[in-house]
């Protein structure tokens, strides 16, 4: 008796023997689903192994201590904390007052038996081989077992007296230092030996130098100070073991004194949040973790995955249905010894079952060892170490199952149509007459429409993120389901072009069932790809104008206020000899009293300089005595359009009002021949028009009394201060004068009763400068002994420019291959066309030309369907993000917030990635098709009729 499992025992016989048979075929199906299996594997072994477990997370931050005691300065007043620590609020009701403020003893809340360990970290200035460099240092004893796993020694050994440092490795190789060197610090002559390097394990990127508790940090606050130097205050934490461990209990204990703990038992048993007092307050608006997966993220994880499948499926599908048309006369002999159609179509079934099973070995397999193999790369992108090698066997069998599975559904339609044939068909050759569908393409209009209707709608009406992206999954079902009617449309252009395309033309047309899935895999790869390169150009451009620059790109700033000015003349000097210096401005400052005030104008017998704004032109929302609760909602949004209302967002290290000339234009970019003149003349160069009244005239309010001046402004009065009046040059139009607002020739300010000394100066630069010469800059600048301010405009930095071009390779890459893949089936299914050129006499680059022709075609046919599709999802997006955005806007007028941010979410198309994949990748893919095809004729015999 013959059962199922004896026919499909000889289906897969039939099929792995096929498969051995037509080993190029079959090679070319299981990489297109062993790739995708590969880098699925290899991105989740990747994610296990970075994601820590809660252990492998607190032997980072605790090493083997039971807790950690943080200050976070309420002066001891008692305070709710959650379980892990990290979010905290007063008992207390504040609202109606300031918090309380101040440090807090972390030993008054240690119980009885507890050892500490002290963690402190600063910032110091470290000399280099090159100059300073701005480093953290941390005082912890690292070689003590209970910080064993905070850093990993990498070379040498932790410090272990008090002259001894180690230090990172991205320190060392910064700096140009090495183990063995000696170290110093600004303003402290205690030299100190780098015995050891070590690194982070969650920050590989960090320069970062550890001493012993008290060996560095203290000794160098101490000599900063008796200099007069800048100092900050570190940061000290308690690593705290007691035997048994924190409880929930304990910490609450410590809570009472003002002390928030991150206990190892409390971390990994949790309290339920009944039991969490923080999470009880009627005003407590933190965030809690519950530990459930974001919904959000596992319907755009399915979405994904989903696509990659169809993309294989639309990939494969073709490959089988050509291996199906080869294997036709066998498929026709098991017919004609008895076979019906579900053993022919358990035997093209049985081929997609058979290559999916090894392409979902060799494709785990592959994942796991090259995840294996470049650990320390990815390590090292990521920027953290991995914790445990995370091998998940479930997780892996799931993956796996996807590529059998992928296999199964590629295999499906070619078994279907390959059961349809007759025996008599199969057996002579024969394809019949096959009309289009003309269902498919209609279903496909209509999802168009409706995902289309779906993504407006969330992205318009709805705040939904998921709903935009299932209207645009939906609409791009609809765009592949109409791709063989497109495809038909391409057609009618084949009329007007030469020989070679326009047989490539009619081959893709005539053999839809071969084209159409080829073109759509292009399709979905292209529209994902234009639609994140769309959103994240956007983005990108979100970021740049956000960005507030300081200066001009690659200008530099400098600013002393020690001494009077008294070393300024030589930091400029410096700054002109270590950097690549263009263009040198001079900047003084005002000074109202004697020289001293220069650097203190809040003491005694000093005062300061202010520019008064006319009454007209001053906005009502921040006039004295005016709240935000005295305008409604709608007049709030109103009033922000005022140009009177826009708030200064660059504050420049020199003041708003420098003392300087023309060069400080050229500096700064402005071109106004009437600006130069007027500073010539000694006019105040004004570049805020609303600080000059309809008489040209600017005024500057004399306080020569700056603790009065305060006292009259808490007390609403007026402000006792004289005001002289200057004649002012009012720059036309907008220019970006990065935050200064006014320019006063010398000579005015002195003729007007002012100071004038040395503050700094503006410069402009070459090239960008260098970490190599900010380090020998930083170090010229502290010969001197005073606080010198640097600023150096880097400009906006941003990572979408690899993610750009990331996209475009990965798109290309697919392009390529999918074009490829169906030139090569092409190829192989129209190879009796093939012959009879030859034999007609076509001359030997016909071959070659139509295979260019045939896979540039399958490119450029996807490639212009694709970025059509994938500007849909994109643009809805940032149109829902543009409505959250205005939403919140409206909300903190309404709530009273005048200081709210106009939204500015732009939609921008990366045009250079569209060029790239419209033009580049199709002539590309025609190219490398034409080149690896071989030219020469290959005649055949005619058949036996």
């Amino acid at each position: 008796m013959i059962t199922w499992f004896h026919s499909w025992r000889a289906a897969l016989r039939i099929a792995r023997r096929d498969a051995w048979r037509f080993k190029g075929r079959s090679f070319l199906v299981l990489a297109m689903i062993a790739l995708p299996i590969l880098g699925v594997s290899a991105v989740d072994l990747t994610v296990r192994s970075a994601e820590l477990s809660p252990r492998e997370t607190l032997a980072r931050e605790l090493g083997h201590a039971d807790a950690r005691f943080t200050d976070p300065g309420l002066a001891g007043a008692p305070i709710l904390q959650g379980p892990k620590g990290t979010d905290y609020s007063p008992a207390k009701d504040y609202s109606d007052t300031a918090w309380p403020s101040g440090s807090t003893d972390l030993r008054k809340a240690l119980p009885a038996g507890a050892t500490t360990l002290t963690d402190t970290t600063g910032n110091a200035k470290l000399r280099t081989t090159h100059g300073l460099l701005q480093t953290q240092v941390r005082e912890l004893r690292a070689a003590d077992p209970v910080a064993e796993g905070i850093m990993r020694l990498q070379h040498g050994r932790f410090p272990a007296r008090a002259d001894e440092v180690a230090a990172t490795t991205q320190f060392l190789e910064t700096s140009g230092l090495r183990v063995g060197s000696k170290l110093t610090a600004r303003g402290l002559d205690t030299p100190y030996r780098i015995v050891g390097s070590y690194e982070v394990p969650d920050e590989l990127n960090r320069a970062e130098v550890n001493a012993l508790p008290g060996a560095l940090l203290a000794p160098l606050d101490k000599a900063l100070r008796t200099q007069g130097l800048d100092s900050s205050t570190p940061d000290a934490t308690l690593l705290v073991s007691l035997p048994g461990g924190f409880t929930w209990n304990m910490v609450q204990e410590a809570n009472t004194k003002g002390v928030v703990v991150a206990s190892r038992a409390v971390i990994l048993s949790p309290p339920a949040d009944a039991d969490v007092p923080l999470y009880q307050k009627s005003d407590w608006i933190g965030y809690r973790d519950n530990g459930q997966t974001d919904p959000a993220a596992l319907a755009a994880a399915g979405t994904v995955v989903g696509l990659a499948m169809l993309e294989i499926c639309l990939l494969a599908g073709p490959a089988f249905a050509v291996g199906a048309r080869r294997s036709r006369r066998q498929l026709g002999l098991v017919g004609a010894n008895g076979g019906d159609r579900r053993h022919i179509r358990a035997i093209v079934l049985g081929g997609g079952l058979v290559i999916g099973v090894v392409a979902a070995v060799v494709g785990t397999v592959l994942g796991v060892a090259l995840t294996f193999a470049l650990k320390p790369v990815l390590e090292g992108y990521l920027g953290a170490r991995f914790g445990a090698f995370d091998v998940r066997p479930l997780e892996l069998l799931g993956i796996a199952a996807i590529a059998v599975l992928t296999g199964l559904l590629a295999a499906i339609v070619p078994a279907v149509t390959a059961s349809r044939q007759t025996v008599l068909a199969s057996l002579t050759g024969r394809r019949g007459i096959r009309r289009s569908n003309r269902v498919l393409p209609a279903v496909g209009l209509a999802a168009v429409v409706i995902g289309a209707a779906i993504a407006l709608y969330g992205s318009t009406v709805s705040d939904s993120y998921v709903i935009v992206a299932g209207g645009s999954a939906v609409a791009e079902l609809g765009v592949v389901a109409m791709t063989p009617a497109l495809v038909g449309l391409f057609g009618k252009a084949g009329r007007w072009l030469p020989l070679s395309p326009r047989l490539a033309l009619r081959d893709a047309v005539r053999n839809r069932g071969r084209t159409a899935p080829a073109v759509a895999a292009v399709l979905a790869a292209v529209a994902g790809t234009v639609a994140v390169a769309t959103y994240t150009a956007s983005s990108d451009a979100q970021n740049r104008d956000a960005y507030v620059a300081d200066l001009p790109y690659g200008a530099v700033a400098l600013s002393i206020s020690d001494d009077g000015g008294r070393d300024v003349p030589a930091a400029r000097a410096a700054v002109q000899r270590e950097l690549p210096v263009a263009v040198s401005a001079k900047i003084d400052g005002l000074v109202v009293g004697p020289p001293r005030c220069a650097s203190d104008n809040w003491g005694k017998g000093c005062g300061t300089a202010e520019v008064v704004v006319p009454d007209a032109n001053q906005c009502p929302l921040w006039k004295e005595g005016s709240g935000d609760k005295d305008f409604s909602a709608a007049e709030r949004l109103k009033l922000r359009a005022d140009r009177r209302c826009k708030d200064m967002t660059v504050y420049p290290p020199t003041g708003d009002t420098v003392v300087g000339d023309a060069a400080l234009l050229k500096v700064l970019g402005i071109k106004d021949p009437g600006a130069e003149k007027a500073l010539a003349a000694g006019e105040i160069l004004s570049f805020d028009p609303l600080n000059v009244d309809t008489r040209g005239k600017i005024g500057i309010r004399l306080i020569t009394d700056t603790h009065a001046a305060d006292e009259a402004r808490q007390q609403n009065k007026k402000v006792p201060a004289a005001v002289k009046e200057f004649t002012a040059h009012a720059v036309p139009g907008k220019p970006n004068s990065y935050g200064i607002k006014m320019i006063i020739p010398a000579a005015a300010a002195r003729a007007a009763g002012f100071g004038v000394v040395p503050l700094g100066g503006y410069f402009s630069t070459t090239s960008m400068p260098s970490s190599v010469q900010e380090q020998r800059l930083t170090s010229a600048l502290d010969t001197f002994g005073a606080n010198a301010y640097l600023d150096i405009e880097k400009g906006y930095v941003g990572e979408n420019n690899i993610v750009l071009l990331a996209l475009g390779v990965f798109a290309g890459l697919v392009t390529i291959g999918a074009a490829g893949i169906a030139t090569g089936l092409a190829q192989a299914d129209a190879e009796a066309d093939l012959k009879t050129l030859a034999a007609v006499g076509a001359p030997s680059r016909v071959r070659r030309t139509l295979s260019g022709f045939q896979c540039g075609l399958v490119a450029g046919m996807g490639v212009l369907l694709g970025s059509a599709a994938g500007l849909l999802p994109a643009v809805a997006l940032r149109l829902t993000e543009r409505r959250e955005g205005e939403n919140r806007y409206r909300q903190a007028l309404t709530d009273g917030l005048n200081q709210a941010v106009v939204p500015h979410v732009p939609i921008i198309v990366p045009w250079g990635t569209l060029a790239a994949l419209l033009v580049a990748v199709p002539v590309g893919a025609a190219l490398l098709a034409a080149v690896v095809t071989r030219s020469h004729r290959t005649l055949g015999r005619r058949a036996a009729t």
